[in-house]
């Protein structure tokens, strides 16, 4: 097992299935906040659902409407296990993630996208700020 060093935004240590985003992720937009599935025209996981995963992204793009559909799909138990973002965290998503139960980190000291396929089992620590695969 491997563990790369990353800085913890909100706190809890989760475990599941990553599901790795070449490009910067919206939430709103981009994921059907009823069912937690990828609706972006063109996204690699266009038809996938988000719900229990390791969501590892670039970075969050669009707007402030991002924290209220990780809130609503956090009160019908679809929200991601934990959010991995290589650059900065967005502060509305850090709410959005507060509210929803979900861990962050960010800023991670290597290239998750180029180490971690889709699918494989990860562990996010929030607190320690650490990515285990």
């Amino acid at each position: 097992m491997r563990t790369i060093q990353a800085r913890g935004i909100v706190k809890g240590s989760v475990a599941g299935p990553a599901l790795v985003c070449r490009k910067a992720f919206s939430f709103l937009g981009d994921v059907d906040m009823d069912t937690g599935v990828i609706i972006a025209k063109g996204h690699e996981h266009a038809g996938e659902s988000i719900a229990g995963r390791v969501l590892i992204y670039p970075e969050t793009k669009g707007s402030s409407g991002g924290c209220l559909v990780l809130m609503v799909l956090a009160k019908q138990q679809r929200q991601p296990a934990a959010l991995v973002l290589m650059k900065e965290a967005d502060p509305n998503i850090v709410e959005g993630a507060i509210v929803a139960g979900v861990a962050v980190v960010c800023s991670t000291q290597e290239d998750l996208l180029a180490l971690v396929p889709s699918g494989a089992a990860v562990t996010v620590d929030g607190t320690a700020g650490t990515i285990s695969f």
